[in-house]
């Protein structure tokens, strides 16, 4: 008799791959269309594929062509990617993560008054900074996995709370080199060396710094998907949350890492928003879930759990931000980009719903 579960069977099985078609054998054009589609990496490329058109046919007199686009689209999607590598850890184990804005940016707020205010080192600033974004998202999973609150609801109140957190240690202020005296004066500092660091460009200056930290989360964040003994607990809770605690799997453990590596990964994303525009802001982060969520979804993963991964989630921010880079070099303006982003996530959804 096979131990593992039907359900968590078929959830393990739909994480690897689309499953053979076991009915008749099937023929003609439409039937061929159909199959394809049924390919998580053909439905996660096609709208890729799309935006690389239009960018090629709208190339704002050849300047899509131009490694430096591609290179500055890389460095400017880099914040949402990591933002999007937790929430995709969220959305496969069934939930979703609203606050990973908000803790941007009092992670941002918090990392400039210590680094460039307190002048404290980046080896001292930057572990307390992960520990509240992963307290943050812990608290999330807190009143998600302990006390069984809608993750809409839970992660809605900590938004909120983090929002008004970072207004309140910033006084309402942008945090940057320039420091409010007692008498009313304002004296510039230099930025510590930290902020000219992550922001730096290698290899020929061919390639963000940040960017290469995007990637590591993908890298990393992969790791424990696929390779990890928890990884497979994620995609157990996401696809039957039933099943998964009847087989002996710790749901409240799996929600808990989930959201704090949400929190952990936001941290992560303030910490670079901070570098590149060289000040806390406490209004940082506003609608970037929505970014984040729109990069999950176009990638592939399933806003129902169970389903996804993170490669995907890196063709998810390729395409968003391909879309708002071709966006950019024509002029289109920020409140079409945004609609057009909502837009999109609609789209993708319809577009996941694509069955045998």
């Amino acid at each position: 008799m096979n131990e593992t579960p039907t359900a968590e069977r078929e959830i393990l099985l739909d994480a690897r791959g689309p499953r053979a078609d076991t009915g008749a054998p099937v023929s003609g054009q439409k039937s061929v269309l159909r199959i394809a589609f049924e390919r998580p990496w053909v439905r996660a490329l096609a709208p890729l594929c799309f935006v690389l058109i239009i960018g090629a046919v709208f190339n704002a007199q050849g300047s899509f062509f131009k490694w430096g686009t591609h290179r500055d689209m890389l460095r400017q999607v880099s914040v949402y990617g990591i933002l999007a590598c937790g929430m995709t850890l969220v959305i496969i184990t069934g939930g979703i993560d609203l606050a990973v804005g908000s803790i941007l940016g009092v992670c941002a707020v918090i990392f400039s008054i210590l680094s460039i205010h307190l002048g404290w080192s980046a080896w001292a600033a930057i572990p307390l900074v992960v520990l509240a974004g992963t307290t943050c998202g812990l608290l999330s999973g807190g009143m998600v996995a302990r006390f069984r609150m809608q993750p809409f609801i839970a992660t809605l109140a900590v938004m909120v709370f983090a929002r008004g957190l970072a207004k309140w240690v910033s006084g309402g202020q942008k945090i940057s080199s320039a420091v409010l005296n007692p008498d009313g004066s304002y004296k510039y500092v230099d930025l510590p060396r930290i902020f000219s660091a992550l922001d730096h460009k290698i290899l020929g200056e061919n390639i963000a710094v940040v960017t290469l930290i995007f990637l590591a989360c993908i890298g990393l964040c992969r790791v424990l998907l696929a390779k990890l003994r928890w990884g497979r607990y994620f995609y157990a809770t996401g696809g039957n949350e039933e099943a998964a605690r009847l087989s002996g799997i710790p749901i409240q453990g799996v929600k808990l890492l989930a959201y704090g590596m949400s929190g952990l990964l936001s941290a992560v994303a303030g910490i670079c928003q901070a570098v590149q525009e060289q000040q806390g802001d406490p209004e940082a982060g506003s609608t970037y879930e929505l970014s984040a969520i729109a990069i999950v979804v176009m990638g592939g993963t399933s806003l129902n759990g169970g389903r996804g991964g993170m490669l995907f989630t890196l063709v998810g921010a390729m395409t968003i931000g391909y879309l708002e880079k071709i966006l950019s070099i024509n002029a289109v303006g920020e409140a079409s980009r945004l609609m057009l982003t909502g837009s999109i996530i609609v789209a993708a959804v319809l577009f996941q719903r694509v069955r045998k």
